[in-house]
Parts: C-alpha cells; sequence; structure tokens
C-alpha cells in the first residue's frame, strides 16, 4: 500500500526516483519519495496538535471527581504510559527484517501481528479518526457561539436573551476545512500544526491563568476541595459517584490519546538521525509538556472551584468579565480545532487515495496535478488534484452534516474515544513489542506489559460504561438539527 502522505507518482516516477537518489541526488529517500524534512520539532507540533484537545479544560473536572491523590497520581501514571507505549511503536516504523518502512499504523499492525489483526485495527482507527473530526466540529462550534454570546451579554447587559444557534457555525467550519483539505499530505501541515499547537497553549494557559488568579485573590475559598473528591451526600448518590469516577478516569486518559496518528508523523522525519529515534523525542518533548498544562489546568482549577469545578474551565468564569479574555481562549480552541481536524483527517484521505491510484492508475482524474500560481513570480503555488478535491469535499460536507444531525455527539466521541483507547494506544504496541522482540510467556518483561495491558483495559472498560449512562442521558433530549446555547 502507498505511504501516508506521498506525492501523486506514476510507477515509473517512482522507479526513476530510486535511481536518481542511487546517482546522488538528495531529493529522494530510499523508498523513492521525495525527501523526508520533518525533524524532532515539527513532530512535536504535529503531536501537540493531536494530544492537545479542549478537553484540556474538563480535566478540572476530573481532578474534582477523583480528589488530590488519585486525580495528580491518574495524570502522571497516563503519562508515563503513553510515552512508554509510544517508545514501543515508534520502533516498528521500520521492519526488523527488510528495514521496509510501514507508512502508516495498520501496515505496522499487519506486518508483527498479521492479517486479522490489521483488518481490526483498520476499523478502529478509521472510526475513531472520523469521530474525532466530527466531534472537532461540534466543539469549534460550541467556541464560536460561546463567542457571540460572550459579547451580547457585555453589550446588552446579563439579563438579556442571547440564545445562539450553533448550526451556522458548523457550516462554516465546514467551508473553511473544504479548503485546508486540499494541503496535500502530512508534510505540509508543519505550519498549520505549529499554529494550532501555539494555540492550544494559548487557551490552556488562559484557562490556568484564571483559576490561578481565583485562588490567590481568595475567590476560589468557596470552593472545599478534598483528598477524595466530590463527596456521597445531598444530590450525590454512591452509584452516580461511581459513574463519574468512571468518566474521569476515560478523560483522562483519552486526553493523552494520539497513537492512531503516530505512525504517519513519524512518516515525515528525515533519515537520518534514525526516525525511531526522533519520534522518542518528541514523544518525549510533547507528552512531557502537555502533562504540564494538563497539570495546571487540572490543579489550579480545582483549587479554584473545589468540588463544583465546571465540565469546561473557561465556562466557571462565566460569560461576563473578564468576557474579552475569555474570548480569546475561545477563539484560540477554534483556531487549534481547525488544525487539528486537518491532523486527524488526513490519514482517512490518504488511504481513500492509495487505494484509488492503485485502481486507477492511468486515470488523469486521480493521478494528474494542476499547479496554480498565486503570483507572478511564482513563489506562492498551489497543487490540485480532481480526485482529491471531490473525495475530501465530500468526506468534509458529510462530516459536517453528522455534527448537524447529532448535536449531542460529544457523546458518541466519548464512546468512541473509549472503545479505541485501550487497542490503539496500549495493546497493539505492547503485542507488537512482544512479538518482534520473542519475549516469552510468564517472563518477568512478559508479566510487566501485561500488567500494564490490563490495567488500560480495565480503564477502556469503566470509561466505556460512563459514556454510555451520558448518552443515554443525551438521547433523551435529542433534537436534530437544533443547537442552542
Amino acid at each position: 500500500m502507498q505511504g501516508f502522505g506521498d506525492q501523486i507518482f506514476q510507477v515509473e516516477s517512482s522507479q526513476s526516483g530510486l535511481e536518481i537518489q542511487k546517482d546522488g541526488n538528495k531529493e529522494f529517500d530510499d523508498d523513492g519519495k521525495p525527501k523526508r524534512t520533518g525533524n524532532v520539532w515539527t513532530a512535536s507540533a504535529h503531536i501537540i496538535t493531536g494530544i492537545i484537545g479542549s478537553g484540556v479544560l474538563s480535566l478540572a473536572w476530573g481532578v474534582a471527581q477523583l480528589g488530590w491523590i488519585i486525580g495528580v497520581a491518574t495524570l502522571v501514571i497516563f503519562s508515563g504510559i503513553t510515552i512508554y507505549t509510544s517508545s514501543l511503536l515508534a520502533d516498528c516504523y521500520r521492519s526488523p527484517l527488510t528495514g521496509k518502512r510501514n507508512y502508516t499504523y495498520k501496515e505496522v499492525v499487519k506486518n508483527n501481528l498479521g492479517r486479522v489483526m490489521y483488518m481490526f485495527c483498520a476499523a478502529v482507527q478509521y472510526v475513531n479518526l472520523t469521530g474525532m473530526v466530527i466531534g472537532y466540529t461540534i466543539t469549534a462550534s460550541i467556541s464560536m457561539a460561546a463567542i457571540q454570546k460572550s459579547d451580547c451579554f457585555h453589550s446588552r447587559g446579563h439579563e438579556a436573551s442571547c440564545s445562539v444557534s450553533h448550526n451556522p457555525y458548523m457550516i462554516g467550519m465546514g467551508v473553511l476545512e473544504i479548503f485546508l483539505s486540499q494541503i496535500p499530505n502530512f508534510h505540509k501541515l508543519s505550519m498549520l500544526s505549529v499554529v494550532a499547537a501555539v494555540m492550544s497553549f494559548a487557551y490552556a494557559s488562559i484557562g490556568a491563568g484564571l483559576a490561578f488568579a481565583k485562588v490567590v485573590s481568595g475567590d476560589g475559598h468557596g470552593g472545599r476541595t478534598l483528598l477524595t473528591g466530590v463527596e456521597i451526600g445531598a444530590g450525590l448518590t454512591a452509584a452516580e459517584k461511581i459513574w463519574r469516577m468512571f468518566r474521569a478516569f476515560g478523560d483522562i486518559a483519552f486526553a493523552y490519546t494520539y497513537s492512531q496518528i503516530l505512525v504517519e508523523i513519524q512518516d515525515t522525519l528525515k533519515e537520518s538521525p534514525p526516525e525511531n529515534q526522533v519520534m522518542k523525542k518528541a514523544n518525549l518533548v510533547a507528552v512531557s509538556t502537555t502533562t504540564a498544562f494538563y497539570m495546571m489546568c487540572g490543579c489550579f482549577g480545582y483549587a479554584a472551584f473545589g468540588t463544583d469545578a465546571p465540565g469546561n474551565l473557561l465556562t466557571g468564569f462565566g460569560f461576563y468579565e473578564p468576557f474579552w479574555l475569555v474570548d480569546i481562549a475561545n477563539a484560540c480552541i477554534v483556531l487549534h480545532l481547525i488544525g487539528a481536524y486537518q491532523v486527524f483527517a488526513q490519514p482517512i484521505y490518504s488511504v481513500v487515495e492509495s487505494w484509488a491510484r492503485r485502481k486507477w492508475p492511468e486515470s488523469e482524474v486521480v493521478t494528474r496535478e494542476y499547479t496554480i500560481s498565486l503570483d507572478k513570480k511564482q513563489s506562492l503555488v498551489i497543487s490540485l488534484n480532481l480526485f482529491r478535491l471531490i473525495w475530501r469535499s465530500l468526506f468534509v460536507i458529510f462530516a459536517t452534516f453528522i455534527a448537524l444531525l447529532m448535536p449531542f455527539f460529544n457523546d458518541v466521541l466519548a464512546l468512541l474515544g473509549a472503545l479505541g483507547y485501550w487497542p490503539l494506544t496500549v495493546y497493539f504496541p505492547i503485542e507488537m513489542y512482544i512479538a518482534k522482540n520473542r519475549i516469552g510467556r510468564w517472563t518477568r518483561r512478559w508479566l510487566g506489559l501485561q500488567l500494564i495491558n490490563s490495567m488500560c483495559f480495565l480503564v477502556a472498560v469503566a470509561a466505556t460504561c460512563g459514556s454510555l449512562q451520558g448518552l443515554g442521558k443525551a438521547l433523551m433530549t435529542y433534537e436534530p438539527f437544533k443547537v442552542k446555547d
């Protein structure tokens, strides 16, 4: 199968690329594809764009359900697990016997665990990625509507009726993504990922900063913080406490999920130094940085609001003052999700386009690239392909329609995340490591790896149960195409 993000090449082009490289030309890599230029910093930007979602703002709620001890420990433990399993996956990028590149996650699984696991991995990965882009459409529209609502309250007074429909914002998000989806591949997304990563730092910093200011000013003293989190009592039954803890574990675990795009990110790296070494450094840099922000948002938010911490940290400060700072944070969320949408959609685009090139290798609609210069000096040139234009536009339209049809899709997304987290982030990397290194059953290392596997599986099961309960509640008030705040 053709790799993620490859340029449009005929067989002859690939062969000539290999010949050119043998003659010393540095324009092609060892597989005949254009020279990869990624490094530890571009890979880190891609990871941060994918890993830090607006879900970071729910971590204060998660810590409030678990308490100081379990909440903070859970953040640290899943950070360590993510770094470890991602490093195992990075070592599988090249096949051990031939040194051949594996361009996608599912190819890595196929070459290490066989075709059955390959099919299972592909199904989980693409359903999960599709769910992510639909969820991002909804989440971005919520933030855009929040800006309009905040400005309405500021100009018309706190008692004004400022109900806002999300639908126009979802449609606007879809139109913008149609244009951005024409970026050919992951290699061309570096600048977009850098901007998105900066935006994620910005809104996470604003949320943590507002919470810290609330604590320092003394306004946060009204919220009680406990070592064990919210107490069972008036308004909270023991069963509801358990459901909330399940969802909190799931929120924290899934906040570190990005394995479904890790191999595709690794395929953007330069050949030297070895890709797995660079990817491990990028994993460490990105996940460590992310954990620092997660700790600030989760802990400062819990300290500010106590057991009453909101599901979205920014909403805890109201729509009123400082309205302009909350507006900036919501704008940063929108900009981040615009970039993250493309990061998660690229593997889906690639698999369909690779299939089309194999199916119709002689078709100009599929293979021909049209270049358009945006200036006389031809310094700004964009490349268009008819199949890419049609297929990607249809995909974005489909994702936007589902977002409009199912306004509670974030509950569905939580369920998809729960089902996809364990196999993609933990199970496959561990099983491939065991198979690759021929680790015997019941050895100390095998038992240690299976302990991690089992623990994460139980978390995924618990989060799935919590997500199903939340989905059941959402279905009770479901109205299609009606999303208002």
